[in-house]
């Protein structure tokens, strides 16, 4: 090592002189003081190490300064090697409103705002206020479930899929459940119908074909083995041409003169029927839980997050018998949900016995306001306004386009990858969070059906951010 590498390991700044940088605050509260420290060592030691092999190269002070300043990245790709990102606020404007990838639906304001204030101190989750004894969570949303469905009796599990686990455990623990071959779905996440029944203890009996099935198949398969009959909705795929299913109406006709239970997997929490002009859209076909129960249907099953519009949960509803059942079954225990699921929940099922609108609404909304919204934003940013394909997304009425007009640019991978990244600042200019969008037929298209009102400034300042970029880039 030459003296003036030498040299140069001297100017290596301490430890505790990195940590003062006022641009590593943010990493330290996010990783603590002490995980950073480790981190900022080894940096150090690596820049040490190049001096000493001579392959920092010759450039001087000046190489050395740009290495210690560009330290802050270094550490941040380091760290979050280490514990991963955390999680960050995302912008949907992809025209698919359910994202599974971006968290399905989101919560209304109003009821994001309450479950912050319901979640920094105590709440009467299990209080009785008027007698001061302990209460039932359960209890609360029953309440609201029962009302908005007309079953007898509701519980509330973690997800959907823990929903059908409870039930099928319960009611068909070392006995035969009847499904139809088509309905053996794969559904989020890679779980399988077939799994959950194989993991409740029931033995799968399949009938018919993959695409045709018919009430007699149903009926030849029952035997003295046979607990109950299943339902899957193709809620996230659709077979077409020579196809033949068994409605839900005349399954439950079917259990009830055989003494057996119909269980209903809905998949897509559909509470109650929708109006004409959303079921035209995106919905038709596809029956809600009111109606499954209305029809006979014992138990139905469906999910919080997804045309409920609320969080992450898996809805239990139908005969209070089998209800309570599930209910007094140690396994309920172990997939009830807990305080924050319960109190967002509540909140969105109160919206919607109030018959209030929720974001989901905003997919098939005023067409006046949506077009208000894109002309200024199109004026702004100097994009086209062009048809374009909605859909619901996740797992909901799949491959089911819902027209509308749409922004497009004449981005590519470059543009959105530029979008992901978000920006913190640094001033003057103002941080702004991802924005994902759609690349497709050569364009990219920001599709504000998907956007809530409330963000079109920070998403039209970082679209013109991106777009800066892009003409410094050349591109």
């Amino acid at each position: 090592m030459s003296p003036v590498d030498s040299d140069r390991r001297r100017q290596l700044p301490a430890v505790d002189r990195v940590l003062a940088d006022p641009r590593l605050e943010t990493l330290q509260s996010l990783y603590g003081t002490s995980a950073v420290a480790t981190q900022v060592r080894a940096e150090l030691e690596a820049l040490r190490q190049e001096l000493a092999d001579g392959r920092l190269g010759c450039a001087g002070e000046e190489e050395l300064a740009g290495r210690l300043f560009g330290l802050p990245e270094r550490l941040q790709r380091r760290l979050e090697a280490l514990f991963s990102p955390p999680l960050v606020r995302v912008l949907n404007a992809t025209g698919i409103f359910l994202h599974t990838n971006l968290g399905r639906a989101p919560l209304p304001a109003e009821v994001a705002a309450r479950l912050a204030e319901l979640s920094t101190a105590g709440c009467d989750l299990e209080l009785d206020l008027a007698t001061g004894r302990r209460g039932d969570r359960a209890g609360r949303l029953e309440g609201l479930l029962t009302a908005l469905t007309g079953a007898e009796a509701a519980r509330v599990t973690n997800n959907s899929a823990a929903a059908l686990l409870l039930a099928l455990t319960v009611l068909a623990p070392d006995r035969e459940v009847i499904v139809a071959r088509g309905e053996l779905v794969e559904i989020g996440g890679s779980f399988r119908i077939p799994e959950i029944l194989a993991a409740s203890g029931a033995r799968i009996v399949e009938v018919g074909t993959t695409n045709r099935t018919r009430l007699a198949d149903y009926e030849r398969a029952i035997g003295p083995a046979t607990a109950l009959l299943l339902k899957v909705h193709a809620s996230n795929f659709r077979i077409s041409g020579f196809v033949a299913a068994v409605e839900a109406p005349a399954l439950a006709d079917l259990a009830r003169r055989r003494g057996l239970a119909l269980v209903v997997d809905e998949g897509a929490g559909l509470l109650r029927p929708v109006p004409a002009s959303r079921s035209a859209l995106a919905l038709a076909g596809h029956p809600s839980m009111k109606e499954l129960l209305a029809a006979g249907c014992d138990l139905v099953v469906g999910s919080g997050d997804k045309l409920l519009g609320g969080p992450q949960a898996g809805l239990l509803l139908g005969r209070r018998e089998l209800v309570e059942r599930c209910a007094r079954h140690p396994l309920y225990r172990a997939l009830r949900p807990g305080r924050l699921v319960t109190s967002a929940l509540d909140g969105v099922l109160r919206l919607h016995l109030a018959g209030r609108p929720l974001p989901i609404d905003r997919l098939w909304g005023v067409p006046e306001s949506l077009d208000r919204r894109l002309a200024r934003m199109a004026s702004r940013l100097g994009a086209e306004i062009l048809p374009a394909p909605a859909f619901v997304g996740g797992g909901a009425a799949p491959e089911i386009a819902i027209d509308g007009p749409a922004l497009a640019f004449a981005g590519d991978e470059a543009f959105a990858a530029r979008l992901r990244q978000g920006s913190a600042g640094p001033p003057p200019h103002p941080p702004h969070p991802p924005v994902i969008g759609a690349l497709r037929d050569g364009r990219f298209w920001l599709d504000l059906r998907t956007v809530d009102p409330a963000d079109d400034e920070t998403l039209a300042r970082a679209v013109e951010r991106a777009l800066r970029a892009s003409d410094e880039a050349g591109g």
